[in-house]
């Protein structure tokens, strides 16, 4: 019928590309600080600053992510076919994670610490200590005890009792 427009179909586009830019963001400020304070790896003062503050924010700014996914998911939900719903729903999982990785603590599952050490008296620890090895060593109350830098790296605390008080060693 000459005169009439078919009616238009709603632009999903922006919606759907807002949706992408908030599942970018959500991992973003959960990825950089954890990429920036990487073990063993040079960081700069103005790195070490802005991934700390990345930290301190991260588990509101994904909260509030999550939730404005969820709004855009909701809002694009009744103009898609279920192709595009099973997307809708596989958007929601990054940012998901990325709440849930905000409030993990990644470093102290890394390095856990050193709970249940053994000891070995000075002629058996030859053995596994050469004799340039660093040694973090520590007395109390007459009782003594060494630690090989070397054995402890990866965990770089060692909770222990020397001398009947509970120490905490690190380096």
């Amino acid at each position: 019928m000459p005169g009439k427009m078919a009616p238009s179909r709603p632009r999903r586009w922006p919606w759907a590309a807002t949706l992408l830019a908030v599942i970018a963001a959500a991992v973003a400020v959960v990825w950089i600080p954890i990429w920036t304070l990487r073990p063993f790896v040079p960081q700069s003062a103005a790195a070490m600053a802005r991934a700390y503050a990345l930290l301190r924010a991260a588990p509101a700014a994904t909260l509030v992510a999550l939730a404005a996914a969820a709004a855009l998911a909701w809002r694009l939900w009744g103009s898609t076919r279920w192709p595009g719903r099973l997307l809708l729903a596989a958007a929601l999982v990054p940012v998901g994670a990325a709440a849930w990785m905000a409030r993990q603590n990644l470093f102290e599952r890394l390095f856990p610490p050193l709970v249940r050490t053994g000891f070995a008296s000075p002629a058996a620890a030859t053995a596994f200590v050469d004799p340039g090895d660093m040694v973090l060593a520590i007395q109390v109350q007459g009782d003594a005890a060494a630690f090989p830098v070397r054995q402890i790296a990866f965990h770089h605390v060692v909770e222990e009792e020397v001398g009947g008080t509970p120490v905490a060693v690190t380096y």
